[in-house]
């Protein structure tokens, strides 16, 4: 007669649930680091694209006008584009000839981290 027991011990179970839930959570953990990673990017992308779009009106603006025009997060809403969290856009015009434009555009991530993106250009009178 055979005295061998088909199935699992309780042990061999509790163990193997304990593992399963612990390769959950670290694909859950995985999936939410993601989601973080990617609303970053976005946001990093759209200040770029805010970057970009400050320096081509900058450029589209008479040479002499360059220094004394003011651009600013309500620019970027009234041409359709969506702002970030507390957006702002700085924009430093140094020199005569050419004109150092810096553009700087700074806003709050979600963990409330203060994030900024600039860009740098020289414009010289057509």
């Amino acid at each position: 007669m055979r005295n061998k027991k088909l199935g699992f011990t309780l042990s061999e179970l509790l163990m193997s649930a304990a593992i399963l839930a612990y390769v959950f959570s670290a694909l859950i953990l995985l999936f939410i680091n993601a989601g973080f990673l990617n609303e970053a990017n976005r946001n990093k992308t759209i200040a770029v694209s805010h970057a970009q779009f400050t320096l081509e009106e900058v450029k589209n603006t008479l040479f002499a006008d360059i220094a004394s025009a003011t651009w600013n997060s309500a620019t970027i809403v009234s041409k359709g584009l969506v702002s970030l969290n507390n957006e702002s856009i700085n924009i430093v015009v140094t020199g005569t000839e050419p004109k150092d434009v810096r553009v700087t555009v700074n806003w709050r991530d979600r963990r409330l981290r203060n994030r900024n993106v600039s860009f740098e250009t020289l414009i010289t009178e057509p």
